[in-house]
């Protein structure tokens, strides 16, 4: 699964093909342990997450929202995803 940011320890991943796992689009985090599936608007779909990262993932989300969507098209597509850059 290729990554598409890295910030503050957490590395956010999107899936080629991968629109029948789920019913919504949507992006993987990764944080020490901890796995989540969020919205394209940074909402926990499923999974755990601590609240700290949690938050600064859906900072990040909304910020690069516009990207997240145009990177979900490309995926369901089986083409290539771009890296997006981190939260700053």
């Amino acid at each position: 699964m290729p990554t598409i940011a890295m910030f503050l320890g957490i590395l956010i991943k999107m899936n080629w093909m991968d629109k029948g796992q789920h019913n919504a689009p949507h992006f993987h985090a990764y944080y020490g342990e901890f796995e989540a599936v969020f919205t394209l608007d940074g909402e926990l779909l499923e999974g755990d997450f601590p609240k700290r990262q949690s938050a600064f993932v859906k900072a990040w989300a909304l910020i690069h929202e516009d990207e997240l969507h145009a990177n979900w098209k490309l995926a369901v597509n089986g083409e290539e995803t771009f890296k997006i850059d981190p939260l700053k």
